[in-house]
């Protein structure tokens, strides 16, 4: 408890605080006011306020506080000691007399500005949001009482007068207050994010502030003029030809499908929550360095809000990266600038992408926490491959400036575009036209598209994407979804593993043991040709470990051949042998690639 402010108070405070001067003291002490309901404060009515509209509407920034000087628009609130006082301080916050404060999973939050936090200054730099959700501690409540309202109590003077004291609560009280997790009178926060939605409805979410009807809180990045429900023919024109003809004119796109690709990850977030579906990884990949990679991430990161990661191999170190990051309102998490030829190969990164809440012990302790998987995650880099899972799991957006040195080049419609996405007037002008194209298709029914093909998990994300560039005349969505199993590095190893067991066996049944002793010591010569699977040393693997790879891989197909087995019923042994179904070639996609805008292009990247 800090050191009382005395001060003679008459014993019916009003709701307009306690008068300028001193009052008389008094001498009997005055009627107790503490109960649960909010009014009981002392006789004042501490009524809920309504979730703020305006994004500078923060704790320690209300606007009558700065306009009064602070202590006349502070709420009155008497408290005694004890389990009074705990009761009425809960009915205070749950009657909102703190300004933006929400519940989240039972636990009461408090919107912020964060002083401090410097903005990038290049693409791969972090981007954070310009407000923070803040869950309520005790230090944080106190601090926040005495700024937002008057708390007081009554004691009795050596002449046993009472007189009106200010005081702070204690931490013991403060966290009695804030142990319950049912907070009916807090309206509940969803989460935060840095640019516009579509609500599930087919509406916009763009004013700034808490949106009721989704239980998001829109702090914009940036300043953006509203977005008309129904653009016209002319405001739809100009938005395709800015995206189109201007800002992603210049990017070396290796076939029509990578720039497709782009604009459907670029309205990802806008579109989450009215798809309600998950979205696959993205890479951003190129041939060069310089090609314009991080440009493309950066300007979903800004409009977004972005945390840029490195990369590790190790699937605990990820795991805890993600467990971290999680925690910030970072619409966009990159990956960045991976090291050339990477495999991008984890289980981890596999299960993250296919869960809408991502569950880990929170670190340092054995607790567990949630959090809901709503960001879009990118990795970019040269020359790219993906393992495992990973594979039908991820869109690519490719890269090819096809010249020795792509810094070099110039002649772009945008110049600078490296400097020019970090301006917010020109991140608010590529938003802006996206939201119109957006709106422009919810105008006409939002009609989702029939021919993208099936991506398990993430077919709704598909149909729905490709409806919105259908309905523009953006084709190619996803049609270098064939050319890109190529960069499957597992799928790779084990077909050209498979191809050359079935040239020296055929069909011929083995056990791991067999199959084994048949990669063992050929005088020099390897008939595997390297192909057999190894520790990451390079030794065979053991028989056993072997056996797990082998059934690992029964019946997945690796193009046009497939690993078989079956279990002798005798020793429940398993054999192996792999089946080989020769097929047409598929017809090459050259002449697609050729339609490519042949331009150079980018910036850093």
């Amino acid at each position: 408890m800090t050191s009382p402010t005395p001060r003679a108070h008459h014993p019916t405070p009003t709701a307009s605080g306690p008068q300028n001067g001193a009052q008389p003291a008094l001498s009997e002490p005055p009627a107790d006011t503490t109960s649960a309901d909010p009014a009981g404060a002392g006789g004042a009515d501490v009524q809920p306020t309504e979730p703020s509209a305006r994004a500078d509407a923060l704790p320690g920034l209300n606007p009558s506080d700065r306009d009064s000087g602070g202590e006349g628009a502070r709420q009155p609130v008497q408290i005694a000691n004890g389990p009074a006082a705990v009761r009425v301080l809960t009915a205070a916050l749950d009657g909102r007399i703190i300004p933006d404060t929400f519940v989240t999973d039972g636990t009461p939050v408090v919107i912020e500005a964060v002083s401090g936090a410097p903005g990038p200054q290049a693409g791969d730099e972090n981007a954070p949001l310009p407000l923070a959700i803040t869950p309520l501690r005790p230090p944080l409540l106190g601090y926040l009482l005495a700024e937002h309202a008057h708390v007081f109590k009554y004691e009795k003077t050596k002449d046993d007068a009472w007189i009106e004291v200010e005081t702070s609560p204690s931490i013991t009280v403060l966290s009695e207050v804030l142990a319950r997790r049912s907070w009916p009178g807090l309206p509940p926060l969803r989460g935060m994010i840095g640019a516009p939605v579509l609500r599930p409805d087919g509406t916009l979410l763009q004013h700034p502030g808490y949106d009721e009807a989704t239980g998001l809180f829109l702090a914009s990045t940036v300043h953006l003029p509203p977005v008309p429900t129904r653009p016209t023919a002319e405001q739809v024109a100009a938005a395709k030809e800015f995206l189109l003809g201007k800002f992603l004119r210049d990017f070396p796109w290796r076939t029509p499908a990578d720039r497709a690709n782009y604009l459907a990850l670029l309205a990802t977030p806008i579109l989450r929550p009215f798809t309600r579906s998950l979205s696959p990884f993205g890479i951003v990949d190129a041939t060069m360095p310089a090609s314009g990679k991080t440009i493309l991430t950066a300007c979903l990161g800004m409009l977004c809000g972005q945390r840029v990661l490195t990369w590790t191999d190790s699937d605990e170190e990820l795991r805890k990266a993600i467990t971290s990051v999680l925690a910030d309102q970072a619409g966009v998490i990159v990956f960045d600038n991976l090291a050339e030829g990477s495999v991008i190969d984890s289980a981890v990164l596999a299960r993250l992408v296919t869960e809408r809440t991502w569950t880990d012990r929170r670190l340092g302790s054995n607790a567990a926490i949630s959090a809901p998987n709503d960001r879009l995650w990118l990795a970019t880099g040269n020359n790219l491959r993906t393992g495992g899972d990973m594979a039908s799991r991820t869109v690519w957006v490719r890269l090819d400036p096809d010249m020795p040195h792509p810094e070099a080049r110039t002649g772009f419609s945008i110049p600078n575009l490296d400097t020019w996405i970090l301006d917010p007037a020109n991140q608010s002008r590529v938003l802006w036209h996206l939201l119109v194209l957006v709106l422009d298709w919810t105008a006409h029914g939002a009609p989702a598209s029939t021919s993208v093909p099936a991506m398990r998990q993430f077919t709704r994300w598909a149909q729905q994407l490709g409806g919105l560039l259908e309905h523009h005349g953006i084709g190619s969505f996803l049609a270098n979804t064939g050319d890109n199993r190529d960069l499957d590095d597992d799928a790779a190893e084990w077909r050209v593993f498979l191809m050359r067991w079935h040239e020296l066996h055929g069909d011929r049944h083995l056990t791991a043991n067999e199959l084994r002793r048949a990669a063992e010591g050929f005088g020099g010569s390897d008939p595997w040709d390297g192909t057999f699977p190894t520790t990451g040393s390079g030794q065979l693997l053991s028989v056993k470990s072997l056996g797990r790879r082998l059934t690992g891989q029964i019946g997945r197909w690796r193009g046009d051949i497939v690993l078989r087995s079956v279990t002798n019923p005798h020793n429940h042994g398993r054999s192996y042998w792999v089946e080989h179904r020769p097929v047409e070639p598929r017809s090459s996609q050259t002449a697609e690639r050729n339609l490519a805008n042949p331009q150079t292009a980018g910036t850093e990247g």
